[in-house]
Formats: structure tokens, sequence, C-alpha cells
């Protein structure tokens, strides 16, 4: 077992959405924290077909390693139905996925994040748990602004100044691509994780789970199985 700077006797709470960064995530806390909970949003999504991903993904990880099955408490949804009709995205209606006027994709939900970190610290400060893990990234991603380093800093300052608390939110894949993200699913589970990635976790955009590629499950054009796919093939290809 890996233990972070001593902190292993601490809880975590990790934002869990049903998706390959989520359940690497999810697997990352196991591995360190003896009590990891979960918290999955439903806000209206387009794929919100990851939502019923997430209780076979906590039954199956937990199979994997005994100590995993252990350190695994308790789940929670939250819902924000505000935040998809506020939206407008090609993530909340039934639009084509483009790039916007902004420079950024119109699959990006204004403060998704922002709003998802303050009800988690919400939960955190609740359940008496310290570090909130989610899989935000700013190395291999669709552009969004609030997955940023700078930006997870800054709103861990005003989470802590607002709540009298010394949260610390861990992003455990902000500085890896797509394919050292399969990389670190095989460091910390094995083949059974990224089989379990692969078969169980959703990622497309569009909702879609009726084609099986090696990657797993996606209409395979949208950005999300782009980023996912291209990972893959890295990932295989250096494994090689």
């Amino acid at each position: 077992m890996t233990e972070a700077d001593g902190a292993a006797g601490e809880g975590a709470l990790v934002l869990f959405s049903g998706g390959q960064d989520s359940t690497t995530c999810l697997a990352w806390a196991l591995d360190r924290y003896k009590r990891v909970e979960t918290l999955g949003f439903d806000y209206g999504q387009r794929h919100r077909v990851e939502l019923d991903c997430r209780a076979t993904l906590r039954t199956e990880i937990a199979r994997i390693r005994p100590d995993w099955a252990s350190r695994l408490g308790e789940d929670h949804t939250l819902l924000l139905p505000e935040l998809g009709r506020l939206s407008e995205t090609a993530l909340t209606s039934d639009i084509a996925i483009e790039m916007a006027e902004s420079g950024l994709p119109n699959t990006f939900v204004p403060g998704r994040n922002i709003v998802f970190l303050t009800f988690a610290a919400a939960l955190a400060y609740r359940r008496g748990l310290k570090r909130i893990v989610g899989g935000m990234c700013e190395t291999d991603y669709s552009g969004y602004p609030d997955c940023r380093d700078d930006a997870i800093k800054a709103l861990q300052v005003a989470l802590n100044l607002g709540m009298e608390r010394r949260f610390v939110l861990e992003t455990p894949l902000m500085w890896l691509d797509k394919a050292a993200t399969w990389g670190l699913a095989l460091d910390l589970g094995g083949p059974s994780l990224v089989d379990l990635i692969v078969e169980a976790t959703h990622t497309c955009y569009l909702g879609e789970r009726g084609e099986r590629h090696d990657w797993g499950y996606g209409c395979g054009t949208c950005p999300a199985c782009e980023l996912r796919a291209a990972g893959y093939r890295r990932f295989v290809a250096e494994a090689v």
C-alpha cells in the first residue's frame, strides 16, 4: 500500500461520476486513505447514463483488493438541476458539439467544477472528511478553465477561508495525459482495474453505450471519446 505523507488515517471524499478519470481517482484514494466516500451529481447531463455505472463500479472495484473493500464508505448523490437549466450547453441540451464564439467548446458548463467542489466541501464538512479528490486535468483535456490547476488552488483557498477548515483538494490526474491515466490505473489495480474501466465506466458526451470499442463504450467521435481512445492507444503501444 502507498501512503501519502503519513495521511493514511484521514478520510477522503471522491467526486465520482462513473467515468474513467473519476474511477481512477477512486482507486487512487482507496490506495491511500482508510475511509473513502463517493459523491455524484445529477445536473441534467445529456450523458447521465454515467450515473447508472456508479453502483456497478463501486461493487467491482471493492473486489479488486480486500483492503479497498474495507475502506470504501458511503455513496452520495446530489441533484443540481438548475445547473443544467442555466447552462444551455452541448452537455445539457440536444445540440451539436462545436467550438463556441468564446473559443471554448460548447460542452463547457460554466461554473460546474466550482459548484461541484463547493457542494463537495459542504458535504465533507459534515462527514468529517478533509481531503476532496477530483479528476480535473489540464494536461490532456478539452480546455475547460475550471479544470486548471490555478483554478483549483484558488478555490481551495476560498473554501478554507469560507468554512474555517483545512480542506485539501487533491487532483492526482492534473499533470497526466490520458495514456498516463490508463497507466496509473494499471499501477493501482493491475489488469483487473483496467478491464473494469474499459467495460463499466462511461465517458461519451452523447451517452452512447451501444458500440463496444477496445477502449470501452461510446460514440467514438465526440471529444471525450477521442481523448479516451487516443490515450488508450498510446497506453497499449507503450506497454508493448
